[in-house]
């Protein structure tokens, strides 16, 4: 039974790291002591260990201890042996370019299809979907593959950000960007606003936070989901 936690982003607005969403943590990881993170995505290039420490001192909040896959010399058995794993944001090719090099890809999707509780937030959420395609990253590494975990039938576009009809930019919003990719691909994609998570008990997807989400499907108009929705494809 699959069991995940997919967020746009690990900081809102005035909120410390992970501090929105420590409740939903807590009662989420409720049966677990220790959670195996996995820091390839590295914010602002920091290293492994400043973000597996950023991490730790968030989770102390909740009593879990955390410890980075980096720190294992067998990065295939820390997933297989862990009791939950955590994906953190970050440069999305970056992250899929260094599980396609440690070959993690195969065993971090069987790890979550067996019943591993799995967190993602940003990068970590991007790459729970079919490809990585719809980040909005800059593509400063050239990973072998776009296709991700796929353990959802759709791709995620984290920070999804609306229109700023105020604005003199001029440039293309990203409602714009997904419907240039629909032109090429028929993966839907849900644009995930800041704040915002899904909830993936088996193969129920429900939407979270207080903000409505935003579907685009191929050939189709752009739709408000509200929070609470049930998501099904």
């Amino acid at each position: 039974m699959k069991k995940l936690i997919i967020a746009s982003t690990s900081t809102i607005h005035g909120s410390g790291y992970l501090e929105y969403i420590l409740p939903t943590l807590k009662t989420f990881f409720k049966l677990i002591d220790e959670l195996l993170f996995i820091p390839y995505a590295r914010p602002s290039g920091i290293s492994y260990d400043e973000y597996t420490e950023v991490v730790s001192t968030a989770f102390k909040k909740i009593g879990i201890k955390v410890k980075g896959i980096h720190e294992f010399l067998d990065a295939h058995e820390a997933v297989k042996s862990a009791q939950a794993v955590f994906v953190g944001g970050g440069n999305t090719f970056v992250l899929v370019d260094e599980l396609y090099n440690q070959k993690l890809i195969t065993v971090l999707k069987e790890m979550i299809l067996n019943g591993t509780p799995y967190f993602g937030t940003s990068a970590g959420s991007n790459i729970c979907g079919l490809t990585m395609q719809n980040t909005n990253d800059m593509p400063i590494v050239y990973p072998q593959n776009y296709e991700t975990l796929g353990v959802i039938s759709f791709n995620i576009n984290a920070h999804y950000l609306d229109p700023d009809l105020t604005s003199t930019h001029k440039g293309e919003t990203r409602e714009t960007r997904i419907k240039e990719f629909h032109k090429y691909n028929d993966i839907p994609v849900l644009g995930l606003r800041e704040g915002s998570w899904l909830e993936i008990i088996n193969n129920k997807i429900t939407l979270k936070g207080e903000l409505k989400a935003r579907l685009f499907v191929q050939d189709k108009n752009p739709v408000e989901i509200e929070p609470g929705y049930k998501i099904c494809f």
